[in-house]
């Protein structure tokens, strides 16, 4: 068995009206215009769902006019044909294991179904039953090969029951228990290679738990011994890539696409990789880098997107990549194209809380985009109320579900900010956001995300001093989140701090990644421009320029320094570029128009003196 990664794309909340955004899946970035001034944001969030590896026929599609499954159920719900289909079978097996106990091929395809239907519990029941029958000493019986397959769905099912469990037994092996396992391992796999698919779950067991260091350990002792395992070279890369180890997870994946090039899981895989390398910034109002800057990511985009169509030619109802598509094609700024793919994820997996999330995140960063009170966002909210409501530890992980309504609920309050609202229905609104961020924070107190989330909704409510508190506890939490860093940075300033919020953009540049750092600098350079330290400030705009080439808020803020200092025309060109970067930038825009009204008043008043 190898995962198949989903990343789940969810935006960061945005603030006052007049909001820039640049979202991601590692590394968001929202810029606050205010006064003509540009400051940067910064948050993020990941999460990753499995699938099984599995194999289909190959099929073409087209993005319109793919096949899809019960494509005329528009709406959630399974139908009622698919129920009763369901119920006949499961009546048949029941019914066939309790006529033949010794069959013990009934008893792993009745388990095969309640794993298929989401009911780990009840599928181990059935294939302990099976590997009873088969291994009883009697001839007749005994078959090797079907025990084995028996014991590696078994343990898939343990996997799927420990994912669902408490959280407590996600502490790493110690050394003593790791080493007895891969001795143990060694010798398994010596006496019978087909045993390498038992090892391979455990990796899997130890990952979905938490214990990444553990789980890299078995999975890479394991290709060692069967090194053309590719299940295990696949986990593997996601072993990897959890870890924060990229470059180990790229040669994973890029190596097991060269051995298994038609593979879906394996396309997907490498496409995940790709998004969650190339995707951590996401085209927003105030934030795009400009071309000059973006080669390295179109063509890790365009790869990623020909993996997804590769897969889908395999297999047109892979809800796992027709999500991804979509993540590819809203990282490119293709809305139109990432609304279909999920059009097509809602009726392939109508129940599948994933699906769901990421076709409500669709609709709400839709409504963001266009600062539009519509119903697309009050069916963005109940859907991820209804996702909380029907969802268990099994298929959702509640602090990413409360997140998500947090969000719609910071959308409402945005835009009905930029609105002339009834003060009652904004207050409703807020208390809103604010109860589904405490319970976001409720459910997992110890992620540093949560307590993140809710430092950006008071930074972007202007309650810096609330800010500035939640914003401590998430770095309290992860020590080394650069982006919490320069959000408390961006606090500082605003509550009038400049000294303190110095220090802190430098930690937040010690620690942050080097294709992210742009961001960091603008903001110090923000600083030193308010500080009227006009070289320094000029300095950081440039090494933030040097940095992501055309970056569009960089430009206005360096811009601004040339007003300053009565450098009109090279002010005039700064805001020229931020608006050819950027179309949306706001603050842009309204200093080019002053910058050209004063220039030509200046021009005119030398005129004048001259005459005279």
């Amino acid at each position: 068995m190898i995962l198949s990664l989903f990343v789940r794309f969810s935006c960061i909340i945005r603030g006052p009206p007049r909001l820039s955004v640049d979202e991601s899946n590692q590394d968001k970035t929202v810029a606050i215009c205010k006064d003509a001034n540009t400051m940067e944001v910064e948050g993020r969030h990941v999460s990753k769902i499995g699938k099984c590896r599995s194999r289909n026929n190959k099929v073409e599609y087209s993005l319109d006019s793919a096949a899809d499954a019960d494509g005329d159920q528009h709406g959630q719900g399974v139908s009622t044909s698919r129920e009763e289909k369901v119920s006949s079978l499961k009546t048949g097996l029941v019914h066939v294991a309790r006529k033949m106990p010794k069959n013990a091929h009934a008893h792993f395809i009745l388990g095969l179904m309640y794993q298929r239907l989401g009911q780990p519990q009840k599928a181990v029941s059935a294939y302990e039953k099976a590997e009873e029958i088969l291994l009883q000493s009697d001839v007749e019986i005994h078959r090797p090969e079907l025990l084995s397959l028996v014991q590696t769905h078994h343990a898939q099912c343990l996997l799927l029951e420990s994912a669902a469990g408490d959280n407590s037994s996600d502490k790493e092996l110690d050394q003593e228990e790791l080493d007895e396992i891969l001795s143990k391992l060694k010798h398994s796999i010596q006496s019978d290679v087909r045993q390498a698919a038992m090892w391979n779950t455990l990796g899997l067991i130890l990952l979905s738990t938490g214990r990444v260091k553990s789980a890299l350990s078995v999975l890479s002792y394991l290709l060692a011994i069967v090194p053309n395992n590719y299940d295990c070279l696949g986990n593997l890369g996601i072993a990897y890539l959890q870890s924060g180890n990229m470059e180990l997870s790229e040669k994973c994946f890029q190596e097991l696409i060269l051995k298994d090039q038609n593979h879906p899981a394996a396309l997907i895989n490498y496409a995940a990789f790709l998004l969650c390398k190339y995707g951590s910034t996401v085209v927003g109002a105030g934030a795009n880098a400009g071309e000059g800057g973006v080669d390295e990511k179109v063509v890790g985009m365009n790869v990623a997107k020909e993996c997804l169509l590769a897969t889908l030619k395999v297999d047109p109802k892979a809800a796992h990549a027709w999500a991804n598509l979509a993540n590819v094609y809203f990282v490119t700024g293709d809305h139109r194209s990432s609304a279909k793919c999920l059009e097509k994820v809602a009726k392939l997996e109508p129940n599948c809380m994933a699906m769901r999330y990421s076709v409500a995140m669709h609709r709400l960063k839709d409504a963001e985009r266009s600062q539009d009170r519509s119903e697309q966002l009050s069916w963005a909210g109940n859907e991820m109320a209804s996702i909380i409501r029907d969802g268990d530890g099994l298929t959702i992980d509640h602090p990413v579900a409360w997140a998500g309504l947090s969000m719609v609920h910071k959308a409402q309050h945005e835009i009905a900010s930029g609105f002339r609202t009834d003060q009652s229905e904004l207050r409703e609104v807020e208390e809103h956001a604010v109860y589904s961020l405490y319970q976001g924070i409720a459910e997992d107190p110890d992620d540093a995300v949560q307590w993140h989330q809710f430092g950006l909704h008071s930074l972007c409510t202007r309650e810096f001093k609330t800010s500035q508190r939640y914003l401590k506890a998430a770095i309290a939490r992860f020590k080394n989140c650069s982006y919490a860093w320069s959000n408390l940075g961006i606090s500082l300033q605003l509550s009038d701090n400049p000294t303190q919020a110095e220090e802190v953009y430098k930690k937040a540049l010690s620690l942050v990644a080097n294709e992210q750092a742009h961001s960091v600098f603008c903001n110090l350079g923000n600083l030193y421009r308010q500080q009227k330290q006009y070289e320094r400030a000029k300095a950081m705009f440039s090494k933030s320029l040097e940095l992501q080439p055309g970056y569009a808020p960089a430009f206005n803020n360096l811009g601004l320094v040339f007003i300053a200092e009565g450098r009109w025309e090279e002010a005039k060109y700064c805001f020229e570029k931020a608006l050819e970067a950027d179309p949306l930038l706001d603050s842009a825009k309204s200093n080019l128009i002053k910058t050209v009204a004063v220039s030509r008043l200046c021009n005119s008043l030398s005129s004048c003196r001259v005459k005279d």
